[in-house]
């Protein structure tokens, strides 16, 4: 990814801190495009967003060679207009209406190489870095093997046509981030306190508001499901083929199953969709109706659902053995927890997000804090990794070496052990609850090199957390993992050890990943704050170090340790 999309793509989300969604929310932000220029008003419109090119490929050469006729057909895929028209002119006649371009989508960073298996079929091999399916879910290779696509020919009219082809574009990296954007379609967690995003990837040319829409009604990607719940009905649709917006309000028809949605749903209907469209400049309010007839929508109960939480900006720090909130001038206890997480002698804490409570990681073992019931040692076993917290009050910790090790321990030190579909040979780096609750990261130590896996996390009707769902996996950053933190609610931060320095890098769950940076001496944590700006790297000597331009920067304190908030 180039620097300028990481700089909009990646910083630009976490700067929306803590967004409160109701129905009269007006969002302004915008991750997609275009990058830059004002936003013109105009007539009604449903396809929302322009991309920043326009690609206009060449028709067949008269006389290609099946070579070159193939070359330009993959060249025809960065046009998608008149759905995918030129594309289609080097197709036979019999096969130019069965194939399906919009199928799947996959990234190529390489050259590839064509070779002839019979008079009229070659074959087209390469190396991908990601493929898009049909509804938008972005999956990373997470090895360099060779795809290998073929491709029959046919004589008309004298010249070669393709008779026959994979459905699905190939894309150079570039033309990918030109043509494509990526949004995210929200759902709650399952007590409604937060938005969840669920990231998909839409040509920027399409109506990227009813794709949203229809991604959103259809559910939440496979990975997720069992962690996040909707507002909609069960069966709900779009009742029209696309939705419309008109000066800044999109209007969404639904079937008639939206109308067994109670009040409150409704509200939390109309917040789910204002959230997803948060990415399109175009839109500002939404209404919903029901096979043409107005759907009345009372406003947002209170508290409204949270998008992006926000934590305290000031860095958390253990420095001479106190632990508070850090400036250069002075450091802010925290009543009654400080001092009983002190005395612990800790190697990591997690803070909860009402600053009562924390998950405290010893030599001895895990520790619950609460500040009022002071530490209770809740997990014992040796070798474990640095223990997260929840903010429905359970610690979880496990064994670094055994994966299946998972418990999440309520305050009152009752364990609960989590079930897990981990891979059994990698060791566990690093092990972060989402703020939401909803999801759990994981940086792997696999013989050396990392694997970054997401996986949702399954809880009762109690919210006793049951199991992990089967993990996604991430795109790998280069190098020994060293530690991983959620930078925000869709982009976790990894540092890597590499040869005697140390990277940065951003990972988008459900999408790619880009350098942040190299500090200039060994770091031995990251911990994430209010998005790209605000994490915070310890490095090897003391400093606390934060991001600025390309650079990592002094921040002018020392400690032992940084603590992450919830």
């Amino acid at each position: 990814m180039s620097e300028r999309r990481r700089n909009s793509r990646v910083r630009a989300r976490p700067a929306r801190l803590a967004i409160l969604v109701t129905a009269a929310l007006a969002v302004t932000g915008c991750v997609g495009i275009p990058d830059s220029g004002q936003v013109q008003r105009g007539d009604t419109v449903s396809d929302d967003v322009v991309s920043d090119f326009v690609f206009r490929p060449n028709g067949p050469v008269a006389g290609s060679s099946q070579e070159r006729l193939l070359r330009d057909f993959l060249s025809a895929g960065t046009g998608s207009q008149d759905n995918y028209g030129v594309a289609r002119q080097f197709l036979s006649a019999g096969f130019a209406g069965e194939w399906e371009p919009r199928a799947s989508v996959t990234i190529r960073p390489g050259v590839g190489s064509t070779s002839r298996v019979g008079e009229s079929t070659l074959d087209y091999a390469f190396v991908s870095s990601a493929t898009v399916d049909t509804a938008g879910h972005y999956t990373p290779a997470t090895s360099s093997t060779t795809t290998s696509l073929a491709f029959s020919f046919v004589r008309e009219g004298g010249e070669w046509r393709i008779s026959d082809a994979p459905d699905g574009i190939v894309l150079s990296p570039a033309t990918f981030d030109s043509v494509f954007r990526s949004h995210a379609a929200y759902f709650y967690d399952p007590t409604f306190t937060y938005l969840v995003p669920d990231e998909r990837w839409f040509l920027a040319r399409s109506s990227t508001s009813t794709r949203l829409a229809t991604a959103l009604l259809e559910g939440p990607s496979n990975w997720l499901q069992g962690a996040v719940v909707s507002a909609f009905p069960e069966g709900t649709q779009l009742s029209l083929t696309a939705i419309t917006v008109d000066d800044g309000t999109a209007r969404v028809d639904l079937t008639a199953d939206a109308l067994e949605a109670t009040p409150d749903a409704r509200a939390r209907m109309q917040a789910q969709l204002l959230a997803s469209f948060s990415t399109l400049a175009t839109v500002t309010a939404v209404e919903l109706s029901v096979e043409g007839a107005p759907l009345t929508v009372p406003a947002m109960q209170q508290p409204v659902p949270v998008r992006d939480p926000a934590v305290d900006a000031r860095p958390l720090v253990l420095s001479d053995g106190v632990l508070g909130f850090a400036t250069t001038s002075a450091t802010s206890q925290l009543p009654g927890l400080s001092d009983a997480v002190e005395a612990l002698r800790p190697r990591s804490v997690e803070l909860s997000a009402d600053q009562t409570t924390a998950a405290v990681g010893t030599s001895s073992g895990t520790y619950a804090v609460t500040a009022s019931g002071g530490a209770r040692l809740v997990d014992t076993r040796t070798g474990r990794a640095a223990p997260s917290l929840d903010d429905a009050g359970f610690v979880w910790s496990l064994v670094a070496d055994d994966p299946s090790s998972l418990i999440a321990y309520a305050l009152d030190g009752t364990p609960h052990p989590v079930v897990t579909s981990l891979p059994a040979g990698p060791s566990v780096t690093s092990f972060r609850i989402s703020r939401d609750g909803t999801r759990a990261l994981m940086l792997l130590d696999d013989q050396g090199a990392s694997r970054l896996l997401v996986a949702a996390v399954v809880r009762d009707a109690d919210g006793v957390p049951l199991r992990l769902g089967s993990p996604l996996e991430l795109s790998a950053p280069d190098g020994a993992p060293v530690d991983a933190t959620w930078a925000d609610q869709l982009t976790v931060a990894v540092l890597t050890a590499v040869g005697e320095s140390s990277r940065v890098t951003m990972s988008e769950v459900g999408g790619d990943s880009s350098s942040a940076g190299r500090p200039s001496g060994e770091a031995v944590a990251v911990v994430g704050g209010n998005g790209f700006d605000r994490l915070l790297l310890l490095g090897a000597d003391g400093d606390v170090l934060e991001p600025r331009g390309s650079s990592w920067q002094a921040t002018g304190l020392t400690a032992d340790l940084v603590a992450t908030q919830r």
